[in-house]
């Protein structure tokens, strides 16, 4: 599974997990640019087979509901959902 790259200020790995058709995960994704740092992002629903198999599972380790956006940042703090201070305070910015 690859997801795509947003250049910005590298000041974390962050992984943007969401929907191409949900609007809190487009607003997420535009929070992020808004931020300027650089991201990865996927769209689930877009993906078949092993690669979104993939991704529900990496996912599912962060939130057990598999709801969407889901943020993970660093591989250690996921934050499930938009929730703008809550990704500003994790970023910093």
């Amino acid at each position: 599974m690859t997801g795509k790259r947003v250049q910005g200020d590298k000041i974390a790995d962050i992984m943007l997990y969401g929907l191409s058709t949900c609007g809190w995960c487009q607003r997420t994704k535009k929070l992020l640019d808004e931020l300027g740092v650089e991201y990865d992002y996927v769209f689930v629903d877009e993906l078949t087979g092993a690669d979104r198999d993939k991704a529900v599972k990496e996912v599912s380790a962060w939130n057990p509901g598999v709801s969407f956006p889901t943020v993970v940042i660093d591989s250690s703090r996921g934050i499930v959902g938009y929730k703008e201070a809550e990704i500003r305070e994790a970023l910093g910015r």
